[in-house]
């Protein structure tokens, strides 16, 4: 299965959020999608909702399952509580970085960026979205990359939100990954002890 590229509006109807960016059919139509949307909903399994959380992080970070399953595998064998150490590595991905840094506005044009080599790492460049930063590393723009439009727009309607995390210079276009978040300062609505659950049985 390749990465998801069909209609955002969809995936944010399942899940009930706009997981895949702001989406207007989220408000026009508050019910799932598919014909069957506005009827009657049967009860829920323990397994569907597990799935469906697992589901829910694996879109909003753009992650395929067998890359999800290692990270899952990684996260069990670490110090700490598994649900969160799966999703403080999910945060360290390099494209998430870009897109949390205001260097892109989405995650899919943060992966577009580093693909096409715009983004450098401690100055070199790297190329590899799913690339798990350190503590302590600096995420810039790369110099002749700098003038991009998708860049200066992102940078301009950049959100005065900021991440604890994260660290940004606006003059030299840099940031730096100060440290793996805290669980409670991720903001997305995620049930990782279900997905910790689903992994169990």
């Amino acid at each position: 299965m390749a990465r998801y590229t069909g209609p955002k509006s969809k995936i944010a109807r399942r899940f009930g959020e706009a997981i895949l960016g702001p989406s207007k059919a989220l408000a026009r139509k508050n019910y799932a999608p598919g014909m069957h949307g506005k009827g009657k909903r049967s009860k829920v399994s323990e397994y569907a909702i597990q799935l469906k959380e697992k589901q829910k992080v694996k879109y909003t970070y753009g992650i395929l399952e067998r890359q999800f399953e290692n990270l899952f595998h990684k996260a069990a064998v670490k110090e700490g509580i598994t649900g969160e150490n799966l999703l403080k590595m999910c945060e360290a991905r390099l494209d998430n970085t870009v897109y949390r840094l205001g260097i892109a506005p989405t995650r899919r044009a943060a992966r577009q960026l580093v693909i096409h080599k715009h983004i450098i790492v401690d100055g070199d460049v790297v190329n590899v979205p799913s690339y798990s930063l350190r503590p302590g590393q600096l995420v810039g723009v790369r110099e002749k990359s700098k003038s991009l439009e998708v860049v200066s727009d992102s940078l301009a309607s950049r959100s005065p939100k900021r991440f604890n995390w994260l660290e940004w210079d606006g003059v030299e276009l840099v940031g730096k990954f100060t440290a793996y978040p805290e669980r409670d300062q991720i903001p997305e609505n995620f049930n990782e002890q279900a997905i910790v659950e689903l992994y169990s049985k």
